[in-house]
């Protein structure tokens, strides 16, 4: 329960990230307060993370903004000429479309954890 206690402390103001990838590292993170996400989802995500930094470079961040909407974020050291700004607007746009019901269950499951809507509230 340590992990619930960290999400709704961070939760009120400050973006929690729930997952993200280096070029620049070659690493990818999962914020351990989701280890209980299903296999699936936790390897749907690190996938997606890691080809969108393999194709467009830079570091890529999924968050929960205040309100448990996943926001993409996406940055580029001010020398990283390969950083590909065009095709960082486009793969967005691509993933929002194809991942668009593996990124609503997830912000329906951090609104849960969080205590933004209660389960009974799903319709």
């Amino acid at each position: 329960m340590k992990e619930m206690k960290e999400i709704n402390d961070a939760a009120s103001d400050a973006p929690v990230v729930l997952c993200g990838a280096s070029a620049y590292e070659q690493k990818y993170y999962l914020n351990e307060a989701f280890q209980n996400l299903p296999e699936q989802i936790r390897e749907e995500l690190q996938i997606m993370c890691v080809l969108f930094t393999e194709d467009i470079g830079g570091v890529f961040l999924l968050e929960f903004d205040k309100n448990g909407t996943l926001q993409f974020c996406t940055e580029a050291r001010e020398d990283d000429f390969s950083y590909d700004e065009i095709g960082c607007s486009l793969k967005i746009k691509e993933l929002r479309r194809t991942k668009a019901d593996l990124l609503r269950s997830l912000e329906l499951y951090y609104k849960i954890l969080t205590g933004k809507i209660r389960p009974e509230e799903i319709t």
